[in-house]
């Protein structure tokens, strides 16, 4: 089988992925110079989002032939004011050379939803869990950005199997270790318990592989 390289793709992602963008670079899965990442928890600023999206897409098409958005789709834009707009029309709008990874959020390029309730079974007996990624714990004022205590006690509580990090690259344990008071305050602010679930990174690379594979296939 032919061995695929990321050499000549840049890739824009959120910047709430770049923890396991960053280890596939590390260990030589991603051989590409060219990563740029938006700014952590922008699903919140829909008009921000776009904004910096395109940009970065326009300047990653400069450098490379191709480029891969590591960005959820219907749970990552939801633009209120113009309903019929999703993300797939933005990364339409871009040329064939650019592609998207195929997942609703960053949860969902981790582990399948099947994998997750496995997992919420497996954990909580089956109770309602809240699934996060390293991103969320490292990056977390910038993905709740403008929650208080008010909005965590409305969003948090309701899910009685507790918060649960599908960590790829074991970003948990070093965090607890280094920062146990930062740890137990998250815990706190959210008013659940939080525990890390060790996955692989192999549905991750699948997915950004099957769009190597369509953009390369777009060439031939």
């Amino acid at each position: 089988m032919e061995e695929r390289s990321f050499s000549d793709i840049a890739i824009v992602a959120c910047g709430t992925m770049s923890p396991e963008i960053n280890h596939l670079v590390k260990v030589g899965f991603l051989d590409t110079r060219h990563i740029l990442y938006t700014t952590p928890g922008l699903h919140q600023d829909i008009p921000e989002l776009e904004t910096q999206l395109i940009k970065y897409i326009e300047k990653a098409k400069l450098a490379a032939t191709g480029v891969i958005v590591v960005y959820g789709g219907k749970y990552c834009y939801v633009n209120p004011d113009n309903p019929t707009r999703l993300m797939k029309t933005i990364i339409e709008e871009q040329g064939v050379n650019v592609a998207r990874v195929e997942a609703s959020h960053c949860m969902g390029m981790l582990a399948s939803d099947e994998k997750m309730k496995q997992i919420a079974t497996e954990m909580s007996g089956g109770e309602p869990v809240w699934f996060m990624t390293p991103g969320w714990v490292k990056y977390q004022t910038q993905v709740f950005k403008g929650w208080d205590k008010a909005i965590a006690n409305e969003n948090f509580p309701r899910h009685t199997g507790g918060a649960i990090v599908l960590d790829g690259i074991g970003f948990m344990d070093q965090y607890m270790e280094e920062t146990p008071e930062e740890f137990l305050n998250y815990c706190d602010w959210m008013g659940i318990p939080m525990q890390s679930y060790p996955i692989t990174l192999d549905r991750f690379k699948g997915l950004l592989m099957d769009q190597l594979n369509l953009l390369k296939n777009q060439k031939i």
